[in-house]
């Protein structure tokens, strides 16, 4: 059979360079980490940078875009990107609440419950950033099947300090200034809706490599999954497309003799067959505990102090890594950690009108810590400032928050947005309250499980470090300050005022059945014909 020249062309494309345009790199790796409660934290990254890229100018959004032609990079994420001209973005979809305590930093950032969504874009434009965030929520909802679309502007906020770049922002040609747009929806969970489309985008799918081990049916088995998308600009190098999945699986719950040995096909069902042609990297790394030696299996390829890793492009197939302890797990009854600052947020009252924000952090360092201080309210909690009061140990301070932003929230239209600075002694447990009034809803404003109550989002603490000098220039840095590893607080819920939705149901029942005796009465008069019926004598004895 004889190739046109339009196959052959196509076929020396694919094939050019392991599978890919030359411009096109995409890199798979898997994180494994044993947690100290003995529980099993796993990370999967998926990267593909188009080199040479350039973010859209969006300034060009009059004008017809250049069409766009990837072999690795997705292709539905990159034209909804060019779309609205979007610079950064960052989407997570997270099902439990990451427990710091127990588990420490995770290794991907944006572990609110929920889902949150932010977007760099730029402000001129023939479009207002408003307009293209609008566009670009309704366009990821419809690509991820998720609620993105309530995104709106009731839920959207612009914090100016909590939230940097991970990438560069171009200026184009005239300093095209950019803009935040954040918004969270903490009701919304992650399922195999969203898992679906997620694994489209990979160039393999679930098919080979290490996306394979993306089983459904395990991954959501686990005491707490979410997954992201972080598109950024890294300058010269291009775009990358950063897809995650992260989860936090528990060996003891399958285990009989309280074993917390695990491996690939007891954590996802099966190991990896064989390898993703298009990836130029596919690499697991095993993080190895300090304090005991567990025995893995196979050998691993190389190993550097506490890491393990294993080259899945070489490896021998089928791919199982196991890790074997030595002795059974005991709970332990203190848990070593090193997170500095633990958060405790609750919001109390008894009344469905008026309740209490209260914050609680506990220093645990001997050195004071400095932390920004973010809190996105719905219009319907209003807390006022003048209430806020702060304690340390028990009593009052006027010198913990510093460098306050506030935005009152406009009602059915704009949520409260609260930002500070906090400075918090060594070694001291810091209290931060505030009296909030819950407003009334109309009824067509309530969810249809009215009764259950509304979730309210995380808030977000970031920790303030000093700033190297040798990397005075990184865009994650906020004055002398260079910004921590951020924090995720726990979502409340909110019993505001709610009608008796029963009582038209109730309503409807009496009418209808009203009605219906009515109009039963009146159709059997106006159809059944009435006779006198006369008995003789005969039939009266009987």
């Amino acid at each position: 059979m004889k190739l046109t020249l339009g196959w052959f062309l196509l076929f020396s494309t694919l094939f050019n360079n392991g599978y890919g345009w030359s411009s096109e790199i995409f890199s798979e790796s898997l994180k494994i980490a044993p947690l100290p409660d003995g529980r099993v934290s796993t990370t999967f990254s998926f990267n593909t940078v188009l080199e040479g890229a350039l973010p859209r100018d969006p300034r060009s959004l009059t004008s017809q875009d250049a069409s766009q032609h990837y072999v690795l990079f997705p292709l539905t994420l990159g034209q909804i990107l060019r779309e609205y001209a979007v610079t950064e973005l960052h989407l997570s979809l997270n099902a439990g609440n990451w427990n710091y305590e127990r588990w420490g930093y995770p290794e991907e950032k944006g572990v609110g419950t929920g889902a949150e969504l932010l977007a760099w874009m730029g402000v001129e434009g023939s479009e207002s950033v408003d307009d293209r965030w609008k566009g670009l929520r309704n366009a990821l909802a419809g690509l991820f099947c998720a609620s993105l679309g309530s995104l709106d502007e009731q839920r959207t906020t612009s914090p100016d300090r909590a939230f940097f770049p991970q990438g560069m922002l171009p200026d184009w040609s005239g300093n095209v200034t950019h803009q935040l747009r954040h918004a969270s929806l903490p009701s919304e969970h992650v399922c195999t809706e969203n898992l679906t489309p997620f694994l489209k985008l990979l160039p393999c799918k679930s098919l080979s490599g290490i996306s394979s081990l993306l089983n459904p049916h395990r991954v959501f088995d686990a005491d707490w999954h979410g997954m992201g998308v972080h598109v950024s600009w890294l300058g010269a190098a291009g775009v990358q497309v950063r897809l995650t999945f992260q989860s936090v699986m528990d060996p003891l719950r399958y285990s009989r003799n309280t074993s917390r040995n695990w491996s690939l096909r007891s954590l996802f069902g099966h190991g990896i067959e064989r390898n993703c042609p298009a990836a130029s990297s596919s690499v697991i790394e095993v993080t190895l505990p300090d304090s005991e030696h567990p025995s893995l299996t196979p050998q691993p390829q190389t190993s550097s102090g506490s890491k393990a890793t294993y080259d899945v492009l070489t490896a021998e197939k089928t791919l199982d890594v196991a890790m074997q302890w030595q002795d059974g797990f005991q709970y332990p009854s203190i848990l070593n950690n090193s997170l500095p600052v633990s958060v405790t947020r609750t919001l109390r009252g008894f009344t469905q009108a008026s309740g209490k924000l209260s914050l609680v952090l506990k220093n645990r360092r001997s050195t004071p810590q400095e932390l920004i201080y973010l809190e996105t309210m719905p219009w319907f909690i209003q807390f006022y400032l003048h209430t806020l009061q702060t304690r340390i140990d028990g009593h009052l301070r006027d010198d913990i928050v510093s460098h306050m932003s506030y935005n009152a929230a406009v009602a059915h239209s704009r949520p409260t947005t609260f930002q500070a600075e906090l400075r918090l002694p060594p070694n001291s447990v810091t209290q931060l309250t505030l009296d909030v009034d819950k407003a009334f809803l109309r009824y067509t404003e309530h969810p249809p499980d009215a009764q259950r109550g509304w979730d309210l989002p995380p808030a977000v603490l970031i920790p303030l470090n000093p700033a190297d000098p040798i990397n005075s220039n990184n865009s994650h840095t906020y004055n002398e300050y260079r910004l921590g590893e951020p924090i995720y607080t726990s979502t409340l819920l909110v019993d505001v005022a709610t009608p008796d939705f029963s009582m038209p149901y109730n309503v409807i029942i009496f009418t209808c059945s009203l009605v219906a005796f009515i109009f039963g009465s009146v159709f059997n008069l106006l159809t059944r014909k009435f006779v006198v019926l006369h008995l003789d004598a005969n039939q009266q004895n009987n």
